[in-house]
Order: structure tokens, then sequence, then C-alpha cells
């Protein structure tokens, strides 16, 4: 009997609420917001979208709810946002506060929004879609340039090929290979000897170590032999002798003291005298 007399108490209930609502039409809301003239109505209609916003916004922290049903959710929430900026523009235009400057932006700031791609936002599971996530992925920074300084610091005799025979593989080969450019050398030089000798064309050798008397210098071209008879290495340069160094030495001390000692009238005159001397 009681859960007859609930039901009964609920059908009743049921009967009453329509009675009372019998006459009363549900309003929509305009789907524009320029339609809206009335600062109370706006206001009205832009608390309803943020109860549609927060209620779309919970759901789709579901992940399991599939990929189709998670994308059709972002769509409509960010369909909701842009609507209630229309709203909260109208509201602006009627005299109400400026909710895109004053007002709370929670709803705005829980959606992630993709670089490049102003005012689309992502919520909830969305940020995990395939193809989203890797949109919202970082690219990794490049490696920092080095300076000259640390550039330098990895510079030594190696990078310069100064150890190049220090590994122990290099210096082998050049032997080898200097022995084989030399034994060619060698024999193509015995073979132009043999030829020439079977034309009979013998030539002296000539001494390259031979210095002659035009290739001197005017200075000191003559040549000099030694006790033994032995040819020595000629200056081709004008060599001064003791005599003249000491010389030197002994004008060089006596400017420095006049320069040291003297006054510049001293000076002066003493200029104008070794003039007047021709010294």
């Amino acid at each position: 009997m009681a859960r007859n007399a609930e039901k009964a108490m609920t059908a009743l209930a049921r009967f009453r609420q329509a009675q009372l609502e019998e006459g009363k039409v549900k309003e929509r809301r305009p789907f524009l917001a320029s339609e809206c003239n009335e600062l109370p109505k706006a206001e009205k209609w832009r608390r309803q979208i943020i109860g549609e916003i927060s209620k779309k916004v919970a759901q789709i922290q579901n992940a399991g709810l599939g990929e189709f049903r998670i994308r059709d959710l972002n769509d409509e929430i960010n369909k909701l946002l842009r609507e209630k900026g229309h709203w909260e523009y109208r509201i602006k235009e009627l005299g109400g506060p400026d909710y895109a400057r004053i007002g709370p932006k929670m709803l705005d700031h829980e959606g992630k929004e993709v670089p490049g791609n102003r005012g689309y936002k992502y919520f909830g599971a969305a940020k995990d879609l395939p193809g989203v996530r890797e949109l919202f992925e970082k690219e990794p920074l490049p490696p920092p340039r080095k300076t000259r300084a640390e550039l330098m610091k990895d510079i030594d005799a190696e990078y310069y090929g100064y150890r190049d025979e220090d590994d122990g593989i290099l210096e082998p080969l050049e032997q080898e290979h200097e022995k084989k450019v030399i034994a060619e050398a060698v024999e193509k030089w015995k073979m132009e000897r043999e030829a020439r000798l079977a034309r009979g064309e013998e030539e002296e050798e000539e001494n390259i170590y031979a210095v002659h008397e035009e290739e001197s210098d005017e200075e000191g071209s003559k040549e000099r032999e030694g006790e033994d008879g032995q040819q020595k290495f000629i200056a081709h340069v004008p060599v001064p002798t003791q005599q003249e160094i000491e010389e030197a030495l002994v004008r060089r001390k006596k400017m420095e003291l006049l320069q040291k000692y003297a006054s510049e009238t001293l000076l002066a005159q003493s200029e104008e005298a070794k003039t007047l001397l021709g010294l």
C-alpha cells in the first residue's frame, strides 16, 4: 500500500505541476544576440550559456566517450564560447558591465589553444586525441652556439696536423712510398746515363756546391782560401770590422751623455759646429 500511495502522490504531483505550468510558453534563447533589446534578458541568456559550457566541459573530461563524441563536444564548447562573447558584447552595448574585461575567464582558461590557430581551444580529453597531442608538443630547443673562446679551447697542434705521424700508421706508409720514389728516380737516372754513354755523350757532372765569381757580391766578392787551401763561404752583405763597431759604440755613448747632461742650447751649438766642420 505504501508503494501505491507513493505512486499516487507522484502522479498527483506531476498533474499538479502540469496544471501550474498550463498556459506558460517556454521562452527560447534568440539565435542572434542583436535581437535582444533588454539587459536583464541578455544577462539571463549569458548565464544560461555559461551553464551549458560548464556541463559540456565536465562531460568532455571522460576519455571513454570515444573520439567522435569528444570531438563533437569540443566543437560545441567552442561554439558556445563564441556565442558567449557575442552576448557579452551585446550586454556592453545595452549599458551593462564589460564582462570581456572584468568577468571571470575560468572556462576559457581550461582550454588549451594551439599555437598559430587563435580562437579554437581543446578541452579535457580532446587534448589527448590523435593528431592533437602532436600540436602541443614543443619543439626541442636548438643547441646553444659555441663562442669563439670555446672553439679555440679545442684547437691544438693536432688540429693543424702536427701529430699525424704519432698514430704509427702514416709514417711507415710515407717511408715505404719514399723508398719507392727514390728507387724509381735512381733507376731512371741510370737508364738515362747508360743511354748517354751508348751515344758517347758523357759529360762531367756539375759541382752544385761550387761558388762562381759572377754570383758573389761586389762588397765581398773575392774568394778567400784558408790555410789548408779549401774554399770558404763568401759574405754577400757588408760586414763591419771590429774597429768600426767600437767607433759606433763610442759615438752612441757620447750622444746619450750629451742628451742626459747637456742643455738644449749646448746641443744646438754642438750641431751647428758639426755642420760647419762637415761632420
